[in-house]
């Protein structure tokens, strides 16, 4: 469907593609990667004829009805639900059509423009734009309102859905997530995985793009090369290729380390299993992704905190909120050394004003806070991207943190964050929204905090950062409480998962595959409460009911799961112990050759019992899958 011939693009002097030669073909869901600067952003625009080839050829069949999200809304009086309609430009020019029809009395006329909006599903245009809204997050009541009574991020949400009603041929999204949610993102997924068109994504959300592409478009050194698969199975074949890079072994054996540090200290706690075999199977390829990653430019670490308090901070019948109206009531939290909190829940529910809560940017209503006498607190969140002085460099900001250090050290450690040479010395004000947020993090790494308060950070990040994120944050020693919608970053850096739902917050009883699976069930009954006001209570306790009655019926095999945890944890121990004993070289000697035999037939026997037990694993996990 789109096809490049020797084809060359340029930005003003800078080539970033040459002699590209390469098809997507119809129904792909194509993830174009690459670093940022690299032209991703320039490649949509040649696709959509705002750039020009510089040589070669690009093509794509004629009519071809291209979708893509505009990056700027208007301050429009039309109502929200009205405005994403008019992303179904055919519908909308059908109705344009039927009224002139109307107009001038052309019954045949009419028929057939009848028959032409029945064809297209233009019957039911309010009804999907409205499904659209629900699923970004809008409630039935913000379907009215103007476009301009919405800020910024949610303006972006009504252009997405906008892109999304156009029924194209191809969809071009670029960064979609970065306004969105969890559960917006969760949704997203689902609806582009539906998609019958060709889907090109620009994302740096490693879940969203394994979850929804069929193939991978990374542009690297000029050159545009598609691999078959995801993300993961990309990230895979550049590492075999990087991984014949002597260079960059030391680097990689150093972030396998951090990482398997973290798993080491994650699966000691007993009460985290399920959790914990979640991880496990995440991290079974992470030694291949560190390597697809050797040559990133960030390389950074959390410095180790000047103090450590056992006890952080403690809140007691605490509550917060707004105008003297409580969001959040009733909060019992104790945050100790070394805590990894990810909080869940949905948009508006109160998880960044729990943040706020903590950082102290929100005064405690009613109850008690507690913190410790040495506490200190390394907030981000996106409003102090804004807060940043314009005029000033990365490097001038560290000085007015510490003005005692030297030029040569603080150079040093800017350059973990690829602020090198000019790029440490340039002003802050025309950067992009992804050097801000790597100013202000390495700023909250600088000050050596040992509570880190993290509101979306990976917003505005490419993967290499995220990555970088998600290994210095798995080697921080100090306690976390983290709000993002990267499941991978809550997955490989949180042990504990708090739900913020209903003015409470309470431990979440399960990993991210469990969350996705309740946002989907809450979806439903809000959905029903819609279509019903009238019964919405007796629906919303039905539901209740019906769920509540799913979790008493998965109850027994998540035991039997955990069960087989404890087997495959003891089988792992004791594979370990005869290693140990094997590793001996006097176990090879002559008069020690009996129990070598025993050992051997042992390793034989265990290895046989834990393949037996893990694929019972798998087996109980697919049926509670499928429930």
């Amino acid at each position: 469907m789109l096809n490049f011939k020797n084809l060359s693009l340029r930005r003003s002097t800078r080539e970033l593609l040459h002699n590209v030669n390469c098809t997507i073909h119809q129904g792909q869901k194509v993830g174009v990667t690459g670093a940022n600067g690299t032209g991703k952003s320039s490649l949509f625009a040649l696709i959509r004829n705002e750039l020009h080839a510089d040589a070669g050829d690009f093509s794509l069949p004629p009519k071809t009805i291209i979708a893509y999200v505009a990056q700027e809304v208007s301050a429009v009086d039309a109502e929200a639900i009205e405005y994403v309609m008019d992303g179904d430009i055919e519908m909308r020019a059908l109705e344009k059509q039927i009224v002139l029809a109307e107009q001038d009395n052309a019954g045949e006329r009419l028929a057939n423009l009848y028959m032409q909006m029945e064809s297209i599903d233009g019957y039911r245009a309010r009804s999907r734009a409205a499904i659209l809204m629900h699923g970004l997050g809008f409630s039935t009541a913000q379907e009215t309102n103007s476009v301009r009574s919405f800020s910024g991020g949610w303006r972006m949400r009504l252009n997405l859905a906008q892109a999304l009603m156009c029924r194209s041929d191809l969809l071009l999204l670029d960064e979609p997530t970065n306004h969105l949610d969890l559960e917006a993102v969760i949704w997203l997924e689902d609806w582009l995985r539906n998609y019958s068109g060709t889907l090109l994504l620009i994302s740096h959300d490693r879940d969203f793009l394994d979850k929804i592409t069929t193939h991978i478009a990374h542009i690297e050194q000029n050159e545009l090369t598609i691999y078959t698969g995801n993300y993961t199975a990309f990230e895979v074949r550049r590492a075999e290729k990087l991984a014949n890079q002597q260079a960059a072994y030391e680097k990689q054996q150093r972030e396998v380390a951090h990482m398997q540090s973290f798993i080491t200290r994650f699966k000691a706690k007993a009460t985290k299993a399920r959790q914990a075999q979640s991880r496990v199977k995440a991290l079974e390829r992470m030694e291949l992704i560190a390597q697809a990653h050797v040559d990133s430019p960030f390389d950074f670490e959390f410095r180790t905190p000047d103090k450590m308090p056992s006890m952080l901070l403690k809140l007691d019948k605490a509550a917060a909120g707004y105008d003297g109206k409580p969001l959040l009531n009733d909060l019992d939290m104790l945050i100790n050394a070394g805590d990894r909190i990810g909080l869940l829940g949905h948009n508006g529910a109160g998880k960044s004003t729990l943040i706020k809560l903590l950082a102290g940017e929100l005064v405690i209503q009613q109850g008690e806070r507690t913190d410790a006498k040495d506490l200190t607190i390394g907030y981000f969140a996106q409003h102090q991207l804004e807060q940043l002085d314009g005029e000033a460099s990365p490097l001038l900001h560290l000085q007015r943190l510490d003005a005692g250090a030297t030029e040569k050290d603080l150079r040093n450690f800017l350059g973990g964050f690829a602020f090198v040479g000019d790029a440490a010395l340039s002003a802050v004000a025309p950067m992009s929204g992804g050097e801000k947020a790597r100013l202000v993090l390495a700023l909250l790494v600088f000050q050596k905090p040992n509570l880190l308060l993290l509101d979306e950070p990976t917003n505005h990040l490419d993967l290499e950062m995220r990555h970088a994120l998600s290994v210095a944050l798995q080697d921080y020693v100090g306690a976390m409480v983290i709000v993002s919608h990267d499941r991978h970053l809550l997955r490989t850096v949180t042990d504990t998962l708090l739900l913020v739902d209903a003015g409470k917050v309470t431990p979440f009883d399960g990993d991210l595959d469990d969350y996705r699976q309740w946002v989907k069930e809450s979806l439903k009954e809000q959905t029903i409460s819609g279509k019903s006001q009238a019964g919405s209570q007796t629906n919303k306790k039905q539901l209740r009911q019906n769920a509540a009655e799913n979790r008493k019926q998965l109850k027994p095999m998540r035991n039997k799961l955990k069960a087989i945890e404890k087997k495959i944890d003891k089988f792992n121990l004791e594979q370990e112990q005869i290693q140990i004993e094997l590793a001996d070289n006097t176990m090879y000697e002559e008069k020690n050759k009996p129990r070598l035999k025993k050992l051997l037939e042992q390793q034989i026997a265990v290895a046989q019992k834990l393949a037996e037990v893990e694929e019972d694993w798998l087996s109980i996990s697919e049926e509670i899958e499928k429930l």
